[in-house]
């Protein structure tokens, strides 16, 4: 499993999906709005009105946080 966190700084659900996943071993790599991403791209990519973080898995969108680690949860990975 492949996950990719489009995240921002200074945000704690983007810091909670990230420390999970980190401490469940995954596979990740983070973007960073203003580093990796503009605010453009990431509404344009995930829809207007979409929260922090978005997470894929396997190039599959999962969602924000509570998503993200209710599918952590349901596969035993946490």
């Amino acid at each position: 499993m492949k996950f990719i966190v489009y995240s921002k700084e200074s945000c704690p659900h983007c810091y909670q999906v990230k420390t999970a996943l980190e401490l469940c071993g995954l596979d990740s790599t983070i973007y960073e709005l203003g580093e990796d991403y503009t605010n453009e791209e990431f509404y344009d990519k995930f829809g207007n009105g979409s929260t922090f973080p978005q997470v894929l898995c396997d190039n599959e969108l999962l969602g924000g946080a509570k998503e993200t680690i209710l599918y952590l949860k349901s596969k035993s990975l946490t």
